[in-house]
């Protein structure tokens, strides 16, 4: 080990550990036009690949809380009401644009039956879902603000 190491480790004291861990992923400070569809981006491995679907598997788990996730394995979807108009549900599906039902004689705000929304970077797809649930949840004037409506259905852009 050099001086100057030595010198700076004495100098940061407890912080020293800190700095020689893995560095601190930033991936909103990159840009993501560049990255196909459905990859997270050079240098992901397979076992990139399976290590990030797994800890996705459990954030959404955790998110969902046990009886939602096991309504979400059996049935393949979630539905959750409206709160801003009455008679008008959204249905997650990991990995596809959100599908807006209505009961009869209730209007969509919307064109289309289909509202698109993908993550601003590449995210396992149970991941994004659960972010998506909640934003449905919590923040449903965001998700009126932000969708962007289509005439059908698709996977989503930026997962994998």
């Amino acid at each position: 080990m050099s001086r100057f190491s030595l010198w700076w480790q004495r100098l940061l004291g407890r912080h020293s550990a800190e700095l020689t861990g893995p560095p601190v992923e930033r991936p909103w400070r990159k840009r993501w036009d560049a990255v196909p569809k459905r990859s997270a981006g050079p240098g992901f491995t397979r076992a990139d690949y399976v290590a990030a679907r797994q800890r996705a598997s459990e954030v959404a788990r955790a998110t969902l809380g046990p009886d939602l996730w096991a309504q979400l394995q059996r049935q393949g979807y979630l539905d959750l009401p409206s709160r801003l108009t009455p008679g008008m549900t959204y249905r997650l599906r990991v990995g596809r644009r959100i599908e807006v039902l209505c009961e009869p004689g209730v209007l969509s705000p919307w064109r289309f039956d289909y509202l698109c929304i993908n993550p601003t970077y590449p995210l396992p797809e149970e991941e994004f879902f659960a972010q998506l649930y909640l934003y449905v949840r919590d923040y449903e004037e965001l998700i009126w603000n932000v969708a962007a409506p289509q005439p059908w259905d698709q996977a989503l852009g930026r997962t994998f």
